[in-house]
């Protein structure tokens, strides 16, 4: 299990799209929404993945996760059981300075929200952000996507 560390932003605009070098479409279904533990289905490009990460920590910098790869027909098993809503993105990945930003366009529930999240090696690792970035909502919740699927 290794610990996830990651800042989360609005994006202001576009101007992050003529620097995507790749694109994946999203579905993600939620089989437990926690606290302490959410569970996690995902749909990426068709592979299958299952994630377990715990409680957020340091402002919601950091967490615990675990993944695992799984069948296409075992993600299709476990989407049976998704509790909320299923969502559905469009996630691109840019390359910024040392790192790679993941931009996720929101299809459903809620379409037009527009994501960056930036995985860190630690918490205080210093970032010179792009322009097309807006405010940081790292550590709340109602950008997270358990939260999402959960309300909308």
């Amino acid at each position: 299990m290794h610990r996830e560390i990651e800042r989360k932003f609005l994006v202001k605009s576009g101007r992050w799209k003529q620097a995507a070098v790749r694109r994946f479409h999203i579905k993600q279904a939620y089989l437990s929404f926690g606290p302490p533990v959410t569970v996690r289905v995902r749909d990426k490009d068709g592979q299958g993945m299952l994630t377990v990460k715990g409680e957020s920590h340091d402002g919601g910098i950091s967490r615990r996760e675990w993944e695992k790869k799984i069948t296409m027909e075992d993600t299709g098993i476990l989407f049976q059981l998704a509790q909320g809503r299923i969502i559905e993105k469009i996630r691109y990945e840019i390359p910024w300075e040392d790192v790679i930003i993941e931009v996720d366009e929101f299809i459903r529930p809620r379409k037009g929200l527009v994501l960056a999240e930036i995985e860190l090696k630690d918490e205080n690792q210093p970032l010179n952000l792009p322009d097309w970035l807006g405010e940081e909502v790292t550590g709340k919740k109602e950008y997270y996507n358990a939260y999402i699927a959960q309300y909308g």
